[in-house]
């Protein structure tokens, strides 16, 4: 080991490591090799949302420079303004039936990163595509310990029927490694953050995590002694990251250990949507996208999933003053009392994305904020959640200012431009050479 490196503590795969715990690190320079250099990794995010959109609240009235004043729903964004790309004009038409019947929302998740039609199944015979974010885990994963996570704010079941003769693996997967594998997503923050945190999933891990526990104290208190041992041998810069990220990780400590019981969110049931708990859903969220963003800046990994809700989801949402579900509203028919609902659902979850942003740009890398190296793609397979429009969808990508986006930026495409041509153009940026894609039809131009 370099000496730099032979610090108490301190192991080969950055991580703090005490008698009774351990906590991956961030990239520090001071500790690498001399000579080492690291290029800023590329990182990318997906944040989906169900039940598609109030679009008249979303879309810009003309493209080009975003206006000063956005739309009702993309307010909770205003601060990143200049760091936003929103793209009209996109459709994904493996989502539409195809001659398959009903089952948009099955197929709206299915086909979202996919750009394949999901075969029409509620049993063990499924098939969608490999979904884009695990072309880019295989191409750039590699490099880190988890080549991508899947998120979800809702436990969804695994097995049996949730939409119309699709099984409910569709509608609560985002991420497929192989057309018949789909990824499903981890939905307690506890869990996620011991994973990519504190040590894994071995038995001695999850005795020391109990000992934690039990004395209800931070795990940094196991490691204030190695953390401070190790702050003399950083340099101005590093010393300053990790303080920042140390004062990360304990605060989302707090708020995991705050978090209320597990709310036992109900998945769709076979005979059609509920309503659903929601006590705690918000913190819950919010924890998970601070988890998130500590394991991008730690380096953890560089590719991730992170579904707010299912797809059909029918979570009430009372704080709102919405108690019908989602998906019972997101049907409107024309009712304005049903659509100012869903605008404000719709707001909601983008607040949830503004605190996601703001937790990436809390971190930075070579000076500047993580959010210039991640791109983040926020939308829905739905466009109006009553007619289950795959067409005009609304998508927006949010910072990759390092990868060449040039944002602060309306886009309108041509109608029934494929949405994997947008994946297209992005697997070049990650350095990724594709040919096609699902239904591409070509490079979605006009990015940079």
């Amino acid at each position: 080991m370099n000496e730099r490196a032979e610090v108490r503590g301190m192991d080969r795969r950055g991580f703090l490591r005490g008698a009774c715990g351990a906590l991956a690190l961030p990239w520090l320079e001071s500790l690498a090799p001399r000579g080492a250099r690291r290029a800023a990794p590329k990182r990318f995010v997906v944040v989906y949302v169900p039940n598609g959109m109030h679009m008249a609240s979303w879309t810009p009235a003309a493209e080009g420079e975003l206006p000063q004043e956005l739309p009702p729903i993309l307010r909770p964004l205003a601060r990143w303004r200049e760091q936003l790309l929103l793209l009209s004009g996109l459709t994904h038409d493996k989502a539409r039936a195809n001659g398959d019947g009903p089952g948009d929302h099955a197929r709206a998740a299915a086909a979202f990163l996919t750009a394949s039609q999901p075969r029409k199944t509620s049993g063990r015979d499924l098939r969608a595509g490999i979904s884009f974010d695990q072309v880019l885990a295989a191409a750039i994963g590699a490099a880190t310990p988890f080549a991508s996570l899947e998120l979800s704010g809702e436990r969804g079941r695994q097995s049996g029927e949730c939409d119309s003769g699709y099984a409910c693996v569709y509608s609560n997967n985002l991420a497929w490694r192989s057309p018949e594998l789909p990824l499903p997503p981890e939905t307690d923050p506890r869990q996620l953050f011991d994973r990519l945190f504190a040590g894994g999933e071995s038995a001695e891990a999850r005795a020391k995590r109990a000992e934690v526990a039990a004395r209800r104290t931070s795990l940094l208190d196991y490691l204030r002694e190695d953390a401070r041992a190790l702050s003399p041998r950083l340099g101005t810069s590093d010393r300053r990251k990790l303080e920042l990220y140390l004062d990360a990780v304990r605060e989302l400590e707090r708020k995991i250990a705050a978090l209320a019981a597990e709310d036992g969110g109900v998945a769709v049931s076979r005979s059609g949507y509920r309503p659903e708990r929601v006590d705690g859903f918000e913190p819950r969220s919010k924890a998970l996208a601070e988890v998130l963003a500590l394991a991008l800046a730690a380096d953890r990994t560089r590719v991730a999933t992170w579904m707010i809700a299912n797809e059909g989801s029918n979570r009430s949402y009372p704080a709102l003053q919405v108690k019908d579900g989602h998906h019972e509203v997101s049907h409107h028919g024309g009712d304005e009392a049903k659509q100012s609902s869903i605008e404000r659902i719709n707001l909601f979850h983008a607040g949830l994305l503004a605190h996601f942003l703001q937790a990436l740009e809390a971190h930075e890398e070579e000076g500047e904020p993580l959010l210039a190296s991640c791109a983040v793609l926020y939308g829905s397979g739905i466009a109006d959640g009553n007619s289950h429009a795959h067409h005009g969808l609304p998508l927006l990508l949010a910072g990759g200012s390092a990868l060449g986006l040039r944002s602060g930026r309306h886009l309108r495409f041509p109608g029934e431009t494929p949405a994997a041509n947008l994946f297209l153009a992005l697997a070049e940026r990650y350095g990724v050479e594709l040919e096609s894609f699902g239904d591409s039809t070509g490079r979605l131009g006009k990015l940079g």
